[in-house]
C-alpha cells in the first residue's frame, strides 16, 4: 500500500513539474534579441537571458507579440559592483511619435550606493510622470521579480509582489491614459552615463566592463494583439490582472514603500513644475 501511495505521489510530482514547464515563459518562444551583435544570449534552455554592455555597445531584446493590457512579470539580477552609468530596463512600449510607454529603469551607481528604480508613464508621446525609489534589498545578489499590471483602470508597478506605484486612469479629468495602443515588452542594458548616475556627474568605469544583467522567467499573461485583433474575449470570468486593485494590505505596503524608499516624485517637484502640478496629482493618493 505504501509503495502504491509513493508511486502515486511521484507521478503527481512529475505531472505538476511538466505543467509548470509548459506554463512557464520561455525566451526562445516569447522573445527575440534585437540588437547588440551577440552581446545578448539566451541561456538555460530558454529560461534565462543575459544582456551585456561594453564600451562599443549594449544589447536588448523584445517580445515577439504585442499586447493591449496584461500582467508582465520578469525576474532580474542587476549589474553588481560599480555599475555607474549603466541602465537596465524592463518596459512596455508602442511605436511612433505619439507612442505609449510604461517604464521600469534601473539606474546603476558607484559601489555601496543603492540602485535607483526609475518609473514613468507615457501617453501619446508625453511622459514627465516620473517616480523613483531605492530598493530595500541588494538587487545584484539574487533574482527579484518586477511586475507591470496594466488594465483599463490603472497601472501597478510591483517589486516581489509589493506595490511601489499605482498610476490610475484619470480620463474623467482630462488626463490621457494608455489604453488604445498595443505594446511590446522591451528589455535592454545600455550606457547612460550622461544623465543616469547623479545627473551624469559620475561616469562609467570601462575598466570594469563588460557589464552583465540577467533576466529569467519571463511570464506574460495578457491580451495579445494579432493582425489587429485581441486574443481576449468578453467574459464574466475576468482574470485577476483585469480587475487588479489594491486591498488594505496592499495600500499599507504602498504607503510604507513610498514613505521609506521614494526618492523622487514628479507630483512634489515645484522647481520643475512652477506652473503647478498635473491634475492627477491632486486626485488620488495612489
Amino acid at each position: 500500500m505504501a509503495s502504491k501511495i509513493s508511486s502515486a505521489l511521484l507521478l503527481l510530482s512529475i505531472l505538476m513539474s511538466i505543467q509548470l514547464l509548459v506554463s512557464a515563459g520561455n525566451f526562445y518562444r516569447d522573445a527575440e534579441i534585437t540588437w547588440g551583435e551577440g552581446r545578448g544570449k539566451i541561456q538555460e534552455g530558454g529560461r534565462g537571458l543575459a544582456l551585456t554592455l561594453d564600451k562599443l555597445s549594449g544589447s536588448g531584446f523584445q517580445s515577439k507579440n504585442e499586447y493591449l493590457f496584461g500582467r508582465f512579470d520578469m525576474q532580474l539580477k542587476l549589474v553588481p559592483g560599480n555599475s555607474a552609468g549603466t541602465v537596465t530596463t524592463f518596459f512596455l512600449s508602442s511605436q511612433g511619435e505619439g507612442h505609449d510607454e510604461i517604464d521600469f529603469e534601473f539606474l546603476g551607481n558607484v559601489s555601496g550606493q543603492p540602485y535607483t528604480v526609475h518609473t514613468n508613464v507615457y501617453t501619446q508621446g508625453k511622459g514627465n510622470k516620473e517616480q523613483q525609489f531605492h530598493l530595500w534589498f541588494d538587487p545584484t545578489s539574487a533574482f527579484h521579480t518586477y511586475t507591470i499590471v496594466w488594465n483599463p483602470h490603472r497601472i501597478v508597478f510591483l517589486v516581489d509582489n509589493s506595490p511601489i506605484r499605482v498610476y490610475n486612469n484619470h480620463e474623467t479629468i482630462g488626463i490621457p491614459f494608455p489604453k488604445s495602443q498595443a505594446m511590446k515588452v522591451y528589455c535592454s542594458l545600455w550606457n547612460a552615463d550622461e544623465w543616469a548616475t547623479q545627473g551624469g556627474r559620475v561616469k562609467t568605469d570601462w575598466t570594469l566592463s563588460p557589464f552583465t544583467a540577467y533576466y529569467r522567467n519571463i511570464n506574460i499573461d495578457g491580451c495579445a494583439v494579432l493582425s489587429g485583433t485581441s486574443s481576449c474575449k468578453s467574459t464574466n470570468n475576468a482574470k485577476p490582472w483585469q480587475i487588479h486593485e489594491l486591498d488594505g494590505k496592499g495600500r499599507n505596503r504602498l504607503r510604507w514603500v513610498q514613505s521609506k524608499h521614494m526618492v523622487y516624485n514628479y507630483c512634489a517637484d515645484s522647481k520643475r513644475f512652477p506652473q503647478g502640478f498635473s491634475a492627477e496629482c491632486k486626485s488620488s493618493r495612489f
